[in-house]
This record gives C-alpha cells, sequence and structure tokens, in this order.
C-alpha cells in the first residue's frame, strides 16, 4: 500500500510554494512595498526559470542555469545579483521550513557610482513657482525641495501626515521607513518655511496625509512618479527619476556641506553604515580638497621660480 505523505507542499509548484512564502512574510509585519518587490522579482526570474516544476525537483544546476540564461540575455550585473538575492531569501525559507536543502551562493554586485542631478538642474528644479501655478506643481515643487532637505525614499515621503510636522521643534516624524523604525529629522528654516506656506494652501485634517493628490487623498506611488516626471521635464530636466534625489543629497551633504557619515546614516535612516560608506567612497570630499597641493603630476609639472638678482 503507497504511504500516504503528510507533507501539504508534496508537489507544489515553486510558484505555488512563493505564495505561501509571501503570506509568511506579510504574517511577519513586512511592508507592502517589499512584498511587493519580491513578487515583481520573482516573476522577472520566472523567466529564466521554470517556476512551474515542483519545488521538490529545484536543483542548484537549475539556478545555475537561470543565472546563465539571465547574463546571455544581457541583464546588467546588478540586476542579476538583486534577482539572485530574492531567490535566495525564498530558498532560505523553504530550508527553514524543511521543504528544500538547496543552498545558493550570491551573485556579488559590483559597487556603481551613483547617478546624481547636476547643479544646473537643481537650480531649475528649485525654482520657485509662478504663485498662479497648479497646487500639482506647487506640491511637487515642495516634494522636491523636501528630498533636498533630507534625503528620504519616495514610499515615506508618501506616508508623513500633516500632525507629523512640527514647526516648534524643526522636526518631522517620519513613522513609514524601510527598516520600520520610527525616524526623526530636522527641517532647515527655508524647508520649514516652504512647509508653512504649503500647508495653509494643502489644508486638511491633522490624520491627512501632508503630500496629498488633488482632492486630498494619499499620492499613489504611480501618480508621485508621474508628477515628477511631469514637473522635472517641465523645467527642463530630462532625467526624473526619485531616487536620484536621494543619491544627490547624500552628495551634497557630503562634498559641499562637510557632514560625516554617521550623521548621513542617521538622516538617510540606513540601518548599517554599509550603504552609507559606500555614498562616502564615491563622494570623498577629502580626497579632492587642495589636490593640486598633493597631486604627483601637479608637483612634476610646476613651474620652477628662477632666481633673479635684485638690485
Amino acid at each position: 500500500m503507497k504511504k500516504i505523505s503528510m507533507n501539504v507542499y508534496t508537489k507544489r509548484t515553486i510558484s505555488d510554494v512563493f505564495e505561501l512564502f509571501i503570506d509568511a512574510q506579510s504574517a511577519k509585519g513586512l511592508s507592502e512595498s517589499t512584498l511587493k518587490n519580491h513578487s515583481y522579482h520573482m516573476n522577472s526570474i520566472s523567466k529564466h526559470l521554470n517556476t512551474q516544476m515542483p519545488l521538490d525537483e529545484l536543483t542548484k544546476r537549475d539556478v545555475d542555469l537561470m543565472v546563465v540564461s539571465m547574463r546571455r540575455e544581457g541583464l546588467a550585473h546588478n540586476t542579476v545579483a538583486t534577482y539572485v538575492r530574492r531567490l535566495k531569501t525564498f530558498l532560505n525559507w523553504c530550508n527553514k521550513e524543511n521543504l528544500t536543502n538547496i543552498h545558493i551562493d550570491s551573485f556579488r554586485e559590483k559597487e556603481t557610482v551613483k547617478e546624481t542631478y547636476t547643479d544646473d538642474e537643481l537650480k531649475a528644479l528649485l525654482k520657485r513657482p509662478d504663485k498662479k501655478c497648479e497646487f500639482a506643481e506647487f506640491r511637487s515643487w515642495a516634494i522636491i525641495n523636501f528630498f533636498m532637505n533630507c534625503g528620504c525614499r519616495a514610499a515615506t515621503v508618501r506616508n508623513i501626515q500633516n500632525k507629523d510636522v512640527d514647526f516648534d521643534t524643526m522636526r518631522v516624524v517620519f513613522r513609514h521607513n524601510k527598516n520600520g523604525k520610527i525616524q526623526v529629522i530636522p527641517l532647515c528654516t527655508l524647508m520649514a518655511n516652504i512647509l508653512r506656506e504649503y500647508m495653509r494652501i494643502r489644508q486638511g485634517e491633522p490624520q491627512d496625509y501632508l503630500f496629498c493628490d488633488v482632492y486630498g487623498g494619499k499620492l499613489t506611488e504611480d501618480a508621485l512618479r508621474h508628477a515628477i516626471a511631469k514637473y522635472n521635464r517641465s523645467r527642463g530636466v530630462q532625467s526624473t527619476s526619485i531616487h536620484k534625489f536621494r543619491h544627490t543629497f547624500a552628495r551634497k551633504y557630503l562634498v559641499d556641506c562637510g557632514g560625516n557619515a554617521f550623521a548621513l546614516q542617521r538622516l538617510m535612516g540606513h540601518s548599517t553604515l554599509a550603504m552609507t560608506k559606500h555614498y562616502c567612497r564615491i563622494f570623498d570630499s577629502d580626497l579632492t580638497k587642495n589636490y593640486d597641493a598633493q597631486s604627483p603630476l601637479a608637483q612634476i609639472q610646476k613651474p620652477k621660480q628662477r632666481i633673479t638678482k635684485h638690485t
């Protein structure tokens, strides 16, 4: 007589078990954006790995062939690394649940230089709109100023409520962060003045979202992205990346403002110094200061002073 298996996962496909993984992560309290990213990446992975095969038939060889397929298709090195990291997270959960015993190697990411907005682009974007402009344009201008005040993420700025802004202490509370921790960020005087004016126009209740849509409701991720893209192009700036403002803030803070790594970590909400150190490496201002006096080339080519006789 055939033994009845008690394993409810028997012959379930990778895709089926992945849905259970998402439910488990949701129960742990992971943010909706993180869950969405997991699903988005698994959908991309499925183009190179048969996610309809039974999970218990998956082998390390299948994962290796997935990576080979991605590289042959010409996916960027760090994109492949991201997909491997997501799959590894899923398989680690499967291993913990005794569903598999597959341990895959990490695909090391290459360090890249973060693209930032130029000073000329920032000058165009931060120029105050005409007083007769529509609310959406004024809101986008205020948001971009806010990004340059603190370098926060798009998801964070969408979740700020009116009550989170405290003009008495010149601070704003971030209740929605990637690491799930509450963060308190200072406001410079200029930003506080912009917010005072913006909030007089925006109005609303304390619990309403600060940067809202034109009807006073919460801005969606897509709505914010489209609004910033439209605003940037209207100012002659073709780059429309929201996350680029975060990189720009880090560069300006370290290079132009003389900020330090530990303060930057707190401002940007990094749970560890790893990403902060990355910014410090690529935006190291100490190496560039007075380099004419330190460069071997400059010293070799330095004009020699001819001794002249003074009468």
